[in-house]
């Protein structure tokens, strides 16, 4: 990713009007695996091509001004998939974190990561874990990758929650009301997505942000 130029004729340029924007756009990343079995390519070969797209979309994202870009990377369901499949787009995954890890910087995009930490690679989590602590103080778009993730997953997460708080007397369980709920999900200080968009074209949410995309 280069140098990128934020300037005020990049909206202009494009007829877009700032306030009409989105502060936050989702992206459900599939597509990639039928799109390397069409050309006859093994399916890593689509994740590959797919993590290049993303890095033109976070480029655009940032020049644009864009607060926060998710990106469903990952599922809870994506363990069903073939071990070697499975390997390899985690090997993709730590390798693209090492590789953007000072572009995120130069460009003042903070990096995070969402989903349930159980299961994935020691070596990952430290290679997340490390970018998010280097881009902690970054101001401009925050780039969020939804890794081992689920929806349903992320909202029993908060319930769990509070229910331990309420157990433990920390919490009255009568002030649980929606508001408290949504400040125990993964990524609560961002503004829920205005856009989401699905690469592959289908028509599903797929349990993608269930709560923020209601």
């Amino acid at each position: 990713m280069p140098q990128i130029e934020r300037h005020p004729d990049a909206l202009a340029a494009l007829g877009l009007p700032p306030d009409h924007l989105p502060r936050h756009i989702a992206i459900i990343m599939d597509g990639n695996g039928r799109w390397a079995k069409a050309r006859g390519l093994p399916r890593l070969e689509g994740h590959r091509q797919g993590s290049q797209v993303v890095r033109a979309v976070l480029e655009e994202s940032a020049r644009l001004g864009i607060e926060a870009l998710t990106l469903f990377s990952f599922s809870s369901e994506n363990w069903k998939r073939p071990p070697q499949e499975v390997a390899g787009l985690m090997a993709l995954y730590e390798s693209s974190i090492h590789d953007s890890g000072q572009e995120l910087i130069d460009n003042n995009i903070r990096f995070r990561q969402i989903g349930r930490r159980e299961g994935l690679p020691e070596s990952v989590l430290r290679a997340a874990d490390d970018l998010t602590g280097r881009t902690g103080s970054n101001t401009g778009t925050t780039l969020v990758l939804a890794v081992n993730y689920g929806g349903r997953a992320e909202i029993a997460d908060a319930a769990r929650a509070l229910a331990q708080q309420a157990v433990s007397g920390a919490r009255d369980p009568e002030s649980i009301d929606e508001e408290s709920l949504a400040e125990h999900l993964y990524a609560p200080d961002l503004p829920e997505p205005d856009l989401l968009i699905r690469t592959s074209g289908e028509m599903r949410i797929s349990n993608f942000l269930l709560w923020q995309l209601s």
